[in-house]
């Protein structure tokens, strides 16, 4: 059994829970996942169920620390979650009273368009909040259950149910119904949550509808949240909370003002630090708060890309001219460009900057001579444009030049797509050893909490970077493949639009 500190990370996601064991170098000794099921009631509806989360998360822990052989030296705990999915349940039996609700359910879309036709609390929520008003945050799915679930409003307004995203919810679970809070990151994707004052908002209450007594009290992100007091891990401290995407900022140490990190997952999720200026985007992005280790605010940009890895599987189960998405690399490679062809995933429009729904996906430029090598380097460039585009949104809005873009998530194993994002970006593009940056943000906002760590400078210390992927291609170049790229985004949002 080792007798050095280690910091436990749940990392509990959208399909699954992963568990780290991180040990005071921060490198990660044993890790575990498990899945659990996902529920479509409904067209658009989508639901997790609680108990399972939490059965999952018991026994992905229980496999880990079997694994490891450590059984007693467990410094503290760091929770990182899917942010905005919503539980209600009852305080006195600690049983929910409603499936979760997931960030990705569109079932109050109704509700939403309904506030989104009145000006005045439109105004009011993006001042706010720095968020628009959409089924994807939480404000609208409380109420939902609230309204939905028989007897249920009244019960909330006498204090008898609690609300949480799902890092509250495993709160309550590990301190058996001790401890009912959240961080400053997932109370700023509620809706209401004032991301100025750092206080739930009676206002925003008012606008949706939820009473004030079912509400979590909201700490920094690294904090003493309580003591664990399930048999696994009797009486270890819960130091650090955060959403998911501002935890893989902190796991990639992207502490500083001007820093940024991009997760290329089934879309990317671009997130900049903006230090202690809030920054309000005229671009569409969110701004949001990011991990703090006091109570004084961090901010953060942020932005999505809708479909980035989710390219790669349509050319896998769609189009069926790869067996994998580890042929890719290769693939690109055996050409010197796209031979002309431009691909636009906009299977789903087209997110920030350009915020077109109507925007369908298309290749452009093909040829008698067009190759799959071709269509699959295009799909790779496609994330690498789209990825740049936000970026460029992000630094219309801040003002920051961009030094280097730290990266992480399953895709950053490509080399092409790596060394072609440097080079459209123009900057170095880093790309960590350990890309768990998720769990690991939760890990190390824990250990700092807990002393592990003293700072974030120790931390730093320690990083260790696999790659560096440095720009290659000359602005002319650069200029030329993005103005190709622009005017194909321009022809299918007029083609859309029927201009």
């Amino acid at each position: 059994m080792s007798s050095s500190a280690h910091i436990l990370s749940i990392d509990q996601g959208t399909t699954g829970t992963t568990i780290l064991l991180v040990d005071e170098q921060g490198n990660i000794v044993s890790q575990g996942s498990q899945e659990f099921v996902q529920h479509y009631p409904h067209p658009g509806w989508v639901e997790h169920d609680p108990d399972e989360i939490w059965d999952v998360t018991q026994a992905t822990i229980a496999d880990v620390l079997q694994q490891s052989e450590i059984e007693s030296d467990i410094s503290a705990i760091g929770i990182a979650n899917q942010r905005e999915t919503t539980v209600v349940w009852d305080r006195k039996t600690g049983k929910p009273i409603y499936p979760a609700i997931v960030w990705q359910c569109r079932r109050t879309s109704d509700i939403c368009a309904d506030l989104n036709t009145q000006e005045d609390i439109v105004t009011q929520v993006k001042a706010k909040t720095g968020l628009v008003i959409d089924p994807y945050f939480s404000g609208t799915k409380v109420a939902w259950i609230l309204d939905k679930v028989s007897g249920a409003r009244e019960r909330a307004e006498r204090g008898e149910l609690a609300f949480g995203t799902i890092d509250t919810w495993l709160l309550w679970k590990l301190t058996k119904g001790a401890v009912h809070k959240t961080d400053y990151t997932n109370a700023s994707r509620t809706l209401l949550f004032n991301i100025g004052t750092l206080t739930w908002d009676e206002t925003l209450l008012e606008i949706f509808n939820v009473p004030k007594a079912i509400l979590p009290e909201v700490c920094p992100s690294a904090s003493f949240f309580g003591n664990a007091q399930i048999s696994l891990l009797p009486d270890t401290p819960i130091a650090g909370i955060a959403g998911d995407q501002q935890s893989a900022l902190f796991g990639q140490l992207c502490w500083q003002q001007g820093m940024a990190k991009n997760t290329y997952g089934t879309g990317c999720f671009l997130m900049l630090n903006t230090g202690m200026k809030r920054v309000e985007s005229k671009a569409g992005l969110l701004t949001t708060l990011a991990c703090s280790l006091d109570e004084k605010p961090m901010y953060a940009l942020e932005g999505s890309v809708f479909i980035a890895g989710a390219a790669v599987q349509w050319l896998r189960d769609g189009l069926q001219i790869i067996e994998s998405a580890t042929e890719t690399e290769v693939m690109a490679d055996r050409v010197n460009d796209s031979g002309g062809v431009i691909v636009v995933p906009a299977f789903t429009g087209l997110g920030a900057p350009y915020w077109n729904a109507e925007v369908r996906g298309a290749m452009l430029g093909l040829t008698r001579g067009t190759t799959r090598e071709h269509i699959v380097r295009a799909t790779l460039e496609s994330i690498a444009y789209q990825s740049a585009d936000m970026v460029d949104a992000m630094l219309g809005d801040s003002g920051t030049p961009l030094e280097s873009l730290r990266v992480d998530g399953g895709a950053v194993a490509n080399n092409f797509l790596m060394q072609f994002q440097a080079d459209i970006l123009g900057i170095d593009v880093e790309r960590p050893e350990q890309i768990e940056t998720t769990g690991l943000g939760a890990a190390y906002l824990a250990g700092i909490t807990a002393g592990v760590w003293k700072d974030i400078d120790e931390l730093e210390d320690r990083r260790k970077i696999d790659r560096v992927f440095s720009p290659q291609m000359n602005a002319q170049q650069r200029n030329e493949k993005l103005a190709d790229w622009r005017d194909a985004i321009q022809r299918l949002s007029w083609n859309a639009n029927g201009v």
